[in-house]
């Protein structure tokens, strides 16, 4: 049996063909200073852009999707959620739509730009329930888990 490439995806398989973790592939990155995203990228291997600062998105809460020391959820997807969406991920354990003001949560509804945890995006792909998703402000460590051409799919 051939080893998997790191790209490939298997839908057949489960939440990864090669991996069934995302723990531990998380890299050191710089610092929660703005100054830091000046070098990175996203999917398409351009800047990364702003996902949304209202609802205001991201591990940090400034916006973008990028990699955080910590953030062992990867909030590296930013997707434009849906009903089907919100719905899927609340039968799963994590209610996006309902607001929790002790951690700065408004609550999503549809529409809203967030930053999504890749294997929450991986895990509704899977389902087909997938929200779309802004390549520009998607960081490129997602290309570890999905090729471009099925992000593509799902761009808006």
């Amino acid at each position: 049996m051939t080893e998997p490439k790191f790209n490939d995806y298997s839908s057949d398989s489960g939440f990864l063909s090669q991996k069934t973790s995302i723990k531990g592939i998380l890299r050191t990155m710089p610092d929660s200073d703005p100054s830091s995203l000046n070098n990175v990228r996203n999917v398409l291997g351009t800047a990364l852009t702003l996902c949304s600062n209202d609802p205001m998105t991201g591990y940090m809460r400034d916006g973008y999707c990028r990699r955080i020391p910590g953030d062992h959820g990867e909030h590296v997807v930013c997707a434009v959620v849906t009903a089907e969406f919100l719905k899927f991920s609340a039968s799963c354990g994590n209610d996006l739509s309902t607001p929790m003001p002790a951690y700065e949560f408004p609550g999503l509804k549809p529409g809203d730009h967030w930053c999504l945890c890749l294997q929450r995006w991986i895990e509704a792909m899977e389902a087909g329930k997938a929200p779309k998703v802004d390549l520009d402000a998607t960081h490129e460590n997602v290309l570890e888990w999905v090729d471009l051409a099925t992000l593509e799919k799902y761009k808006i």
